[in-house]
């Protein structure tokens, strides 16, 4: 028996005597049972406890024909197919255990130092990453839209008077509250309608996002790996029986792997190597010259090779840098202007910005941020040559009018945290319903 509060299960030995067969047949896989009895050492392998029952009850059978959670080994796949049902199974269980110990861990660290805890609006009237990849919100009859002159769409008559979308990032609204609160952070759903179907993205996730003020790129770094630091150590001591165990189930999935395709390290040995090393720092400049003149890049194993200054890495690279190259986390920061943000500070040499990377192995990029650019005029060029609407901002750019100050700040997707925290391989299944391309089920 198992109420989901731990991996380990409790064997209820019951006295045919007291018991009759015909409940004995109904306890099935997936029953709901209430049991009361004596806890005592058990004689039995395996276990230091079991219950000797006095008192059965069965509050909810179940039809263990059709039950699709069978005491077997089911594939992933068909686990997600069935998510309604798969926390019954160990691994799922282990999984969300992790994940409610990694956000209450979350918390505890900025209330520990203070910051206030925003909430940020899901609905909004801008795109804070400006790719355009948002989901509309609409309340728009869409087999009757009202039309402008031009054949447009009237967006002055749907519920909000203008165009508005699910929020790709708390960041922008949170930045105004770090000027008022001095360091605040979001923890909340965001919302990209990226057409990728990898295992490492969603269209829905959480996402965790500091900001604060007075804080420059160095500072925002060392909040960056203080902050992982504490979480991942703060999971691990509250949820040892959990990892172990998923641990187990890597170490079996490795075996069916090649031995080139395997990883260096077991579960826990990854988690400490985080813990243990500091986060080396490295220029994008200096990581370019490093990735040019690789071997994997030199013998065009890359996929992406790596010719000149200001390409956009791709996770193959983020890795070698880590567990190849430097063989611990790597912080890269400075990277070409065009590439990043409009909200990224402009540094003196006026093709880089004070953005931050973090890159962890076996999963690449964790951790994206930057000092912002709280100067008034620059940012107003920034967004002009980007073609970013002033008036649609006017209010980010009122908090650069009025009293602006050095800050920074970074965004942390939870789910890619929790990937790696339970050496799961695809972010789906670490998300209760997943969202995905042709996928709302549930």
């Amino acid at each position: 028996m198992n109420d989901g509060s731990t991996i380990n299960n409790i064997q209820c030995v019951v006295d045919f005597e007291n018991t009759p067969e015909e409940t004995l047949k109904r306890i099935t896989t997936g029953a709901a049972i209430s049991v009361i009895g004596t806890l005592v050492e058990s004689k039995g392998a395996g276990q230091k406890y079991e219950v000797q029952v006095t008192k059965l009850e069965i509050l909810g059978d179940s039809d263990a024909e059709k039950f699709p959670m069978q005491p077997k080994k089911h594939s992933l796949e068909f686990l997600r197919e069935n998510a309604h049902l798969r926390v019954r199974t160990n691994t799922y269980g282990a999984i969300n255990r992790v994940k409610s110990a990694l956000a209450f861990a979350i918390h505890k660290y900025f209330h520990d130092k203070d910051f206030n805890y925003v909430h940020t609006p899901i609905i909004t009237g801008s795109d804070a990453e400006g790719a355009g990849e948002t989901f509309r919100v609409t309340s728009l009859d869409l087999n009757n839209l009202p039309k402008n002159e031009d054949g447009s769409i009237n967006y002055k008559e749907d519920f909000f008077g203008k165009e508005t979308n699910l929020t790709v990032s708390g960041q922008l609204e949170a930045e105004t509250f770090a000027m008022a609160l001095g360091q605040v952070y979001t923890f909340g759903p965001t919302f990209r309608a990226e057409n990728s179907n990898t295992t490492r993205h969603l269209a829905e996730f959480w996402m965790i996002e500091p900001e604060v003020a007075f804080n420059d790129l160095n500072d925002n770094m060392d909040l960056a790996e203080d902050f992982i630091k504490y979480v991942i150590k703060y999971t691990i001591d509250k949820c040892q029986d959990d990892l172990k165990f998923l641990e187990n189930r890597l170490q079996e999935e490795e075996k069916s792997k090649p031995q080139a395709e395997r990883s260096e390290m077991n579960l826990l040995e990854k988690l400490n190597f985080v813990l243990e090393n500091n986060f080396k720092r490295v220029s994008y400049t200096e990581a370019i010259d490093i990735l040019r003149d690789s071997t994997p890049n030199k013998k065009k194993k890359f996929n992406y090779i790596i010719n000149e200054w200001g390409a956009d890495l791709q996770s193959e690279h983020e890795r070698y840098l880590v567990e190849k190259h430097f063989k611990c986390p790597v912080i890269l920061f400075d990277y070409p202007a065009n590439i990043k943000a409009f909200y990224m500070r402009l540094n003196e040499d006026g093709k880089t910005v004070r953005a931050m990377d973090i890159l962890f192995p076996g999963i690449g990029e964790i951790v994206g941020g930057s000092q912002r650019e709280e100067r008034y005029d620059v940012l107003v060029e920034k967004m002009k040559a980007l073609g970013i609407d002033q008036e649609e901002l006017w209010w980010y750019l009122d908090t650069r009018r009025f009293g602006s100050a050095v800050h920074s700040g970074f965004g942390l997707g939870f789910e890619r945290l929790v990937l790696f925290v339970t050496g799961m391989t695809n972010i789906r299944d670490v998300i209760p319903f997943p969202r995905t391309p042709q996928n709302a089920e549930f």
